[in-house]
Order: C-alpha cells, then sequence, then structure tokens
C-alpha cells in the first residue's frame, strides 16, 4: 500500500545510524539487548533494516547508549519519518485505484473502532454507487473494478462487533458532487446509516461557532494508525504522537457536532432542499 522507496530509505537510514551509534559506543549487539531488554535477534533486525522500530524502541535504545541531545533529537525524528508514508495519487493510478479499495478494506477489518472526519465530501463507506463514480473525478479508464470494490467494503458496517464514528460537516453534505437527485438520495442514505446501532452519525452545523480549521479528511483505526487525505494522496501516520493529535482533533470537533435526532433534522432538511432543487415536490 505504502511507496515502498519512501518506507525502505527512511528506516534503512535509521538502521544504519543505530548501528553506528552502538558500534562507536563499545556495546556489542548482545549486551544493548540485555540494557534495553529486547532480544538480540529483535536488535538485530532494527540495525540491518528488516525491523522499523517504535518511537519506544528508539527511545530506549539512544538512552542505553548514552547519545548525546542533539543526535536523541535527530534520530527521534527520524524513526518518526519511518512511520510516516506517503501513497501518492500518481502511484494509485499506475496501481489501478481498486488495489487501495482493497488495501483500506484490510485497515477497517483489523480496528475495533473508525473515526472519520469529513470536512468536504462523504467517505467511501457511505456512498450510494452514483456519488462513488462521481466523487472519482476526472480518472480515466473502467471505474467499475474501484466502485464494485469500494461498494463491497460497505459489508463491514454489518459488523455489529466495531464502531464506527462519521463527523460530517454540513458543508459536506451540501457540497453537490452529483445532481440534486442523486445528492438527495445520497444523503437520505447517510442518515439511514445513522440509525444502525453500531454507526454514530455527527453533524457540524453551517453556522456552528468552531476555532478550529478543518484543514483536511482524515480517519483513525483504533489509536494505532491515522491516514489523511490531501489532493496529492495519501498520508500515513503510525507515530503515536501524530495519532494522539488526530484524536485530539476529532474529540475537539466532536464538541460541536450534533447527533441522533438533532442530526436527523438537519439531513432532512438537506434532502428536502435538494428534492426541490431537482423539481422533485
Amino acid at each position: 500500500m505504502f511507496e515502498p522507496g519512501e518506507l525502505g530509505g527512511r528506516r534503512f537510514e535509521l538502521a544504519t545510524a543505530l548501528r553506528r551509534l552502538r558500534q562507536e559506543s563499545g556495546l556489542s549487539g548482545n549486551r544493548l539487548a540485555a540494557r534495553v531488554a529486547m532480544s538480540q535477534s529483535k536488535i538485530s533486525k532494527i540495525e540491518n533494516g528488516r525491523l522499523t522500530p517504535t518511537m519506544l524502541d528508539v527511545d530506549r535504545i539512544l538512552k542505553a547508549l548514552g547519545a548525546p541531545p542533539q543526535v536523541v533529537d535527530e534520530l527521534l525524528g527520524l524513526a518518526r519519518l519511518a512511520h510516516t508514508h506517503f501513497h501518492s495519487v500518481r502511484s494509485s493510478l499506475r496501481r489501478g485505484l481498486h488495489h487501495r479499495q482493497r488495501d483500506l478494506s484490510a485497515l477497517e477489518r483489523e480496528a475495533g473502532i473508525v473515526r472519520f472526519f469529513l470536512p468536504a465530501m462523504i467517505t467511501g463507506l457511505l456512498h450510494i454507487p452514483e456519488y462513488a463514480r462521481r466523487s472519482l473525478g476526472n480518472v480515466s479508464g473502467d471505474l467499475t473494478p474501484t466502485i464494485s470494490r469500494r461498494l463491497e467494503r460497505q459489508k463491514i458496517l454489518n459488523d455489529e462487533t466495531k464502531r464506527f464514528v462519521f463527523l460530517v460537516t454540513e458543508a459536506a453534505l451540501r457540497w453537490a458532487l452529483c445532481p440534486p437527485a442523486t445528492m438527495a438520495k445520497q444523503v437520505d442514505h447517510v442518515a439511514s446509516m445513522s440509525r444502525r446501532p453500531n454507526i454514530v452519525i455527527g453533524v457540524i452545523p453551517l453556522g456552528a461557532e468552531v476555532p478550529d480549521t478543518p484543514l483536511n479528511t482524515f480517519t483513525i483505526y483504533d489509536a494505532r494508525l491515522v491516514t489523511a487525505e490531501t489532493i496529492g494522496g495519501l498520508i500515513i501516520m503510525r507515530d503515536p504522537r501524530d495519532v494522539e493529535l488526530h484524536l485530539e482533533s476529532f474529540f475537539s470537533f466532536e464538541q460541536h457536532a450534533v447527533c441522533g435526532l438533532r442530526a436527523d433534522e438537519i439531513m432532512r432538511r438537506i434532502v428536502d432542499d435538494f428534492r426541490a432543487r431537482a423539481g422533485l415536490q
């Protein structure tokens, strides 16, 4: 799913730096492993680039090696980059967009709770087919495999052992990506999904005073991984600090959202507005 060059480059750069630092300290791999309560094989895999260490792993190793503050800051920064990957739109097009749907499906299957922040448009798990096709914009070629897999992903919503929280702005629901009749159908579908026991849909109303800026769409899988979407591609973050930052942002925006009957009222008004524009009332 990730750009292998980006991932490998950062990981091996970090591995080389940690191995060199250990050698300069005069410690063997076994002695370092004992000091940080890791196995020697784990230390070896980290130093050979076969295993990407966590931020905590790197911090423990650097403390055991007595690394100076400047080196600690540099290598912790490198470790953070090793846990942040970018999957560009261009690479997605080369591979085929349907592969990305498979990758997202795997993330959703592994998570117990998935939180979506949607400031600009509705996310794939809530798409109707017409909206799904229009959301792909000017992508050329046969889109049928991509749309089919996106709709196939939606079966995960039937798994009531999982919880899904969709935090969407009223502006996103009103963004006319499709003709009015289709938008009425799409927003009506979102409203109907909010009645499922394992799904929460919060709407941030237009006019709500929100002292923060919704810069981009992001999704949080449990408290272990975040994906953020940009025009150029998908950013994947595993660093606990990045995950925590996005959780804090999500909870901050969530305070300004309405759920249940109040959210349903907003969505019903939007549906009525689109139906009126389509001449269906």
